[in-house]
C-alpha cells in the first residue's frame, strides 16, 4: 500500500508531494500463487528491452526465470508490457533520472531474475549450487566476484561469544537454508531498489514545508483467505489500526461530542476493536503476538526447526486466555473487527525475521558499483551488533507512524465493496456483499449517524455562513451568537425538531434542513450577483455611449467649409435661453450641462394644452411647469415648478 501526500499553496495550487510505502510484498519477488504473476518490472523488461539491453543484461523469455515460471502466468488481458516499458523509462526520465541511474536500476531488476535461476542439490546434508553457470550473470550484474557468491550462498560466518572469548565459525548451509539465503538476497534487493525509487519520486516532487495538504491513503483491505500466514496478519493488523481510528474519530469521537455540548441524544453500542490492537501489538503485561513472535525469533539460528511449534506455545500460554484468541491445533485465530480469522504458524517465524545476512550484506558493499553499494549503507564491520530489526517490529511502527499522520487530518473514508470473485461486470454476490458490509462497521456506522446529527458547527462559522439570509444578521449580527443562530432558523421555519443548540454548536438532524439552508444561500447571491451585473452593465453601456459620442465629434473636427477657423464649441440646443431665466435655471442642479431645452405642449384628456418646458442635462430629464402663487407676496403671480425629474440611468428604453 501507499500514503500519498499532496502538497498546495495557499492559493491551491498544487506545488509538491511526498510517498510513503507500506507492507510491500516482498514474497511476490520468489513466490506467486496460481494465476498470478510477478511484479510488473520483471515482464516489462523482458518484453521491452533493446538488442543492446537484451546482450548487456542477459535477458531472455519469461519462462526461463524461476522467479516468474512457477505460476505458469506471463500475459494479462489489456497489458502491453514492451508498452508499459516504454512509459517506465519514461517516468524515470520525468523524474530526473539519467540513463546510467535507469540502467543500473535494470541491471538490479536482471540480477534478481538471474539469482533465482541458481538452483541446489544436497552433498553429505550439505547444499552445493547444481549449475555453477548460473552463478556468472548475477555476480557480473552485481559487480562481485561469482566465486564470492557461491559461497555465501551456501555458507555462513557466525560470530560467537563464550565466557569472554569470541569466536569465529564458518557453517554450511543445508539445501533449505541456501534456498532461504537465496530468496532473502533477492527480496531485500528488491525492497532496497523500491525504497530508492520512492526517495526518487519524493526528492523530485519535494518543497518547502506546506501547511495545506490532502492525504490518500492506499492499502490491502482485511484479508481472509482458505490458508492466512504472516503477509496477511499484518495486512489485518494494518485494518485493525485504521479501523480504530475510523472508531477514535467518528462513532466514540462524535457521541463524546454529544457529552460536551450536553445536547439530548440515543446511545449506540458499537464494538471499540482497541483490545484486538492491544493483543497484537502490546509490549508487556501480557506481551501482544508480535512481541512473542519477535521473543521466538530472537533464538533462532538459520532456520531452526521447531520455532513454529515453540511459537504457538508460547501464545497458548501467554495469550490463551484472551476473548479474542483462541488456539486450534497447528493453528491460532484471533477474533477481528471483521471476524474470526485463522492463521497457520508454518513459516510464521521466518517470514518475521527477515533477515538479510551480514555476510550478504558485506558482498553488497564490495561491489564494483556504488549505485549498488549505497542500496546497503549498514556499518556490519562494528564489533557491538543490536539484534536485527524483524518485519513485524518494522509494520507495527509504520502503521503507528501512519495513525500519527491521520490523525492530525480531517480524515474521509472511501470503503470498497467487492463484488464477487469472478473480476467480472454484472457479476453480484449478495451474501459476499452483506458479509464486507457488516465487518466493515457500516451498519454501526449508520446508526450513529441516524441516531445523532448530520451537521454540527460553532455558532460563529454558522453565522458567518448563513448571515446573509436576513436583514437583521446581514452584513454583521451584534448581539449573542446563539441567539443569532436560532433568528436565522427562526426566518428559515426550521422545525425544532431537526435541530439542537449546545454549548458552543449547533447541530443540525437530517442533511435535507441543511440543503434548504444553502439552496437559500446561493439564491441570495444570485439576487445580489444579478443586481451587480445590472450596475455593471449599465456602467459599461454608459462607457461605451460617451465613447462613441467623443468618436463621433472626432469625426467631424476640423472638417467646416464655411468659417472654416471658427471656434469649435459643443452644440448646446437652447430654444429657452436658460442663461436669461434665472428662476428656470436655479431649478437644474449646478454641475448640470444642458444639452437640449424646449417648450413642449403637454395635452391632458379632453386634449387641453398646457405649456410644458423639457430640459435635457448630462444627468437628468426635467418638465417644468407654471402654478399661481396662491399666498404670500407674489400671490397671484406664476412660478416655475418640477413636474418630473427622470435620471438618465434610469431610462430603459424610450418610444413614440
Amino acid at each position: 500500500g501507499k500514503y500519498i501526500e499532496i502538497q498546495f499553496s495557499r492559493g491551491g495550487e498544487p506545488e509538491g508531494g511526498k510517498v510513503s510505502n507500506f507492507l510491500l510484498e516482498k514474497s511476490r519477488v520468489v513466490n506467486q500463487n496460481a494465476n498470478e504473476r510477478n511484479f510488473h518490472i520483471f515482464y516489462q523488461l523482458c518484453s521491452g528491452v533493446t538488442q543492446d539491453m537484451q546482450q548487456n543484461l542477459g535477458i531472455m523469455s519469461p519462462d526461463y526465470y524461476w522467479y516468474l515460471n512457477q505460476s505458469g502466468t506471463f500475459k494479462v488481458d489489456g497489458t502491453n508490457d514492451a508498452h508499459d516499458f516504454q512509459e517506465t523509462l519514461k517516468a524515470m526520465t520525468i523524474m530526473g533520472m539519467s540513463e546510467e541511474e535507469q540502467m543500473n536500476v535494470l541491471q538490479v531488476v536482471a540480477g534478481i531474475l538471474h539469482l533465482g535461476n541458481v538452483t541446489f542439490v544436497e552433498s553429505g546434508n550439505y547444499a552445493v549450487v547444481e549449475d555453477e553457470q548460473f552463478l556468472g550473470f548475477p555476480a557480473y550484474l552485481f559487480g562481485v566476484d561469482a566465486a564470492l557468491v557461491k559461497s555465501k550462498l551456501t555458507s555462513r560466518v557466525m560470530d560467537s561469544k563464550w565466557g569472554g572469548q569470541s569466536e569465529t565459525i564458518h557453517m554450511q548451509l543445508n539445501l533449505e537454508q541456501a534456498s532461504y539465503t537465496r530468496d532473502a538476497w533477492a527480496k531485500g534487493l528488491y525492497a532496497r531498489l523500491f525504497d530508492y525509487l520512492v526517495s526518487v519520486v519524493n526528492s523530485a516532487m519535494k518543497t518547502e514545508m506546506s501547511e495545506l495538504t490532502i492525504g490518500i491513503l492506499d492499502i490491502y483491505g482485511f484479508e481472509i483467505f482458505h490458508k492466512n500466514g504472516f503477509e496477511q496478519f499484518c495486512i489485518n493488523y494494518v485494518n485493525e489500526k485504521l479501523q480504530q481510528i475510523f472508531i477514535e474519530l467518528t462513532l466514540k469521537a462524535e457521541q463524546e461530542e454529544y457529552v460536551q455540548e450536553g445536547i439530548k441524544w440515543n446511545s449506540i453500542e458499537y464494538f471499540n476493536n482497541k483490545i484486538v490492537c492491544d493483543l497484537i501489538e502490546n509490549k508487556t503485561s501480557p506481551p501482544g503476538i508480535m512481541s512473542i513472535v519477535d521473543d521466538v525469533c530472537a533464538t533462532m539460528h538459520a532456520v531452526s526447526e521447531g520455532s513454529d511449534a515453540q511459537l504457538l506455545g508460547k501464545l497458548s500460554k501467554a495469550v490463551g486466555t484472551h476473548a479474542h484468541f483462541q488456539s486450534s491445533g497447528g493453528d491460532f485465530i484471533i477474533h477481528h473487527y471483521a471476524g474470526k480469522v485463522t492463521y497457520s504458524v508454518d513459516g510464521f517465524c521466518e517470514k518475521n525475521r527477515d533477515v538479510l545476512f551480514t555476510d550478504i550484506i558485506q558482498v553488497m558493499q564490495s561491489s564494483e558499483s556504488s549505485f549498488i553499494r549505497n542500496l546497503f549503507p549498514e556499518n556490519v564491520s562494528g564489533t557491538v551488533r543490536s539484534r536485527p530489526t524483524t518485519a513485524g517490529s518494522k509494520i507495527k511502527t509504520q502503521a503507528n507512524q501512519l495513525v500519527d499522520a491521520l490523525m492530525r487530518c480531517t480524515p474521509h473514508y472511501i470503503r470498497c465493496i467487492k463484488p464477487n470473485e469472478t473480476k467480472k461486470p454484472h457479476d453480484w454476490e449478495e451474501d459476499r456483499v452483506k458479509h464486507q458490509v457488516e465487518y466493515l462497521g457500516l451498519k454501526e456506522n449508520i446508526r450513529v449517524r441516524r441516531a445523532g446529527y448530520a451537521y454540527r458547527r460553532p455558532f460563529q462559522k454558522f453565522l458567518h455562513r448563513y448571515a446573509i439570509l436576513t436583514k437583521e444578521t446581514w452584513p454583521s449580527w451584534r448581539g449573542d451568537l446563539k441567539q443569532g443562530v436560532v433568528h436565522i432558523l427562526k426566518s428559515v421555519n426550521m422545525d425544532d425538531d431537526n435541530y439542537q443548540l449546545g454549548k458552543t454548536k449547533i447541530f443540525i438532524k437530517a442533511p435535507e434542513s441543511l440543503f434548504l439552508l444553502e439552496e437559500m444561500r446561493e439564491r441570495k447571491y444570485d439576487g445580489y450577483a444579478r443586481v451587480i451585473q445590472k450596475a455593471f452593465r449599465q456602467y459599461f453601456a454608459r462607457k461605451q455611449y460617451q465613447k462613441l459620442k467623443e468618436q463621433a465629434s472626432d469625426l467631424f473636427l476640423g472638417k467646416k467649409e464655411r468659417r472654416r477657423y471658427s471656434i469649435n464649441r459643443n452644440f448646446v440646443g437652447d430654444y429657452i435661453g436658460l442663461d436669461n431665466n434665472p428662476a428656470l435655471r436655479a431649478l437644474i442642479g449646478k454641475r448640470e450641462r444642458v444639452e437640449f431645452a424646449q417648450t413642449v405642449n403637454k395635452y391632458d384628456r379632453r386634449f387641453k394644452i398646457t405649456k410644458r418646458d423639457l430640459i435635457l442635462t448630462s444627468k437628468c430629464v426635467y418638465l417644468i411647469g407654471r402654478e399661481k402663487v396662491k399666498k404670500g407676496p407674489q400671490k397671484g403671480y406664476y412660478k416655475e415648478i418640477i413636474k418630473r425629474k427622470i435620471e438618465i440611468e434610469n431610462i430603459s428604453h424610450v418610444s413614440v
